[in-house]
């Protein structure tokens, strides 16, 4: 074995190997010396990889640039393409008409001409139409589920309140409460009816909340304030009774009905206030009940039927004076005329309720539990069949219509022996 050693400025070390081969030491550098460092080493092979990966990126925006200019080609000549469509159009319509302008013109021509203008009527089809007017194209129904709702809604009653600032706030909503949504055709006529008696306090917060809910849902509704006239005992399905006529009076159109108590706000506005294939239970998680159900049967606050519904259980019951019952018996009606009641989920059927004393003259009805036992036997010949009122008022104001009415006082109990 031999190794020859150049000098400096040589060619690197030859070395022999095994068979005789003499082959080049390249990890040395050109100059004579030992070879270099293992950093110096590793510094080139990174500015090498450094080279190579900056070869490749280049390559790749040069493939990404080639792309996005074949991309523009297509787009580019697709509209140089829909553009010469339509001026090969506009010049065929064009020529029509100048061949069609030539051809009255010849026909003028050969018309004898008249010495004097006429003076008499316009011909039929020289008069303008008065019967023709533009016509609109119809709207599209509304979305089951409007595109504007927000969800979750936060519900206070702490801040000041007034009927102005609420008008001020819906200056969409017509007199009377009124309301159609200008982008859509709604699917429902919808009554939005209230049992009410000194509750003005409460109103002004249920509007406050109430109307830009409904809007946002694309409701067409009309909301009516049903007032209980004078100061006897308090009848709250009664007073729904006579809503539903008033409201059908008021507007024949109206095929489903929500009613509310004046207290309760709902706290997510996908709660839609419509009618459904079975009636509906839309408070179901109220927060005095710790947003829960409070018993299955249980069918309060706020509920909703079409019209169809309401007349088939013969409405709600008329012999419930005070608080308390006539809910379950609605419930027991439902039932019994084999239809189930529908509810939202429980995480969107929340509502808040305005903390309130219990109302003079609305105190717990002591015979509401054997009035519910007794459903099957009454619901035929007590309801909106046998319903008898007075109408007091009825009146329009900006935010809902008034209607009082005069329902008149409970029998008298009978004595307990």
């Amino acid at each position: 074995m031999w190794q020859a050693r150049p000098g400096p400025g040589r060619t690197p070390a030859l070395h022999s190997h095994a068979g005789g081969r003499i082959g080049v030491d390249r990890s040395c550098p050109r100059t004579w010396g030992t070879c270099p460092p293992a950093r110096a080493c590793a510094w080139k092979m990174t500015r090498l990889l450094l080279g190579v990966t900056l070869e490749r990126v280049c390559k790749a925006v040069l493939l990404l640039c080639l792309l996005h200019f074949a991309v523009t080609g297509v787009l580019y000549f697709d509209v140089y393409a829909r553009h010469l469509d339509f001026f090969s159009r506009f010049n065929s319509r064009n020529a029509s008409r100048a061949t069609h302008a030539s051809a009255n013109a010849s026909a003028s021509a050969a018309r004898p001409r008249s010495t004097a203008p006429s003076c008499g009527p316009p011909s039929p089809s020289l008069r303008p139409d008065a019967n023709h007017t533009a016509t609109l194209p119809p709207l599209l129904p509304c979305q089951d589920v409007p595109p504007g709702l927000v969800g979750r809604l936060l519900i206070e009653f702490s801040s000041p309140m007034s009927m102005e600032r609420v008008q001020r706030e819906n200056p969409e909503v017509r007199a009377g409460g009124r309301y159609v949504p200008p982008d859509c055709q709604p699917r429902q006529r919808v009554a939005v009816l209230v049992p009410f008696r000194h509750r003005e306090h409460h109103l002004k917060y249920w509007l406050h909340y109430l109307h830009p809910i409904l809007r946002r849902q694309k409701v067409a509704y009309g909301i009516y304030i049903v007032n209980q006239y004078g100061e006897d005992t308090f009848n709250r399905a009664k007073l729904l009774n006579a809503g539903f006529l008033e409201a059908l009076r008021d507007d024949p159109e109206y095929d489903c009905f929500i009613f509310s108590d004046v207290d309760l706000v709902p706290m997510d506005d996908r709660n839609l206030y419509r009618c459904y294939e079975q009636p509906r239970h839309f408070a179901i998680a109220m927060d005095k009940f710790g947003f829960r159900l409070p018993y299955a049967g249980y069918f309060g606050g706020v509920s909703g039927l079409s019209k169809s519904q309401f007349l088939k259980i013969n409405g709600f019951p008329n012999e419930y004076w005070g608080w308390g019952g006539e809910d379950d018996d609605i419930f027991n009606r439902i039932s019994l005329n084999g239809m189930k009641v529908s509810r939202p989920d429980v995480r969107i059927g929340r509502y808040r309720m305005i903390k309130h004393e219990r109302d003079r003259h609305n105190e717990p009805n002591p015979q509401r539990f054997t009035k519910i036992q007794n459903t099957k036997l009454t619901m035929r010949r007590d309801g909106i069949s046998s319903l008898q009122y007075r109408l007091v008022e009825v009146s329009r104001h900006p935010l809902y219509t008034n209607v009082t009415v005069d329902i008149g006082k409970p029998p008298p109990r009978p004595a307990r022996g």
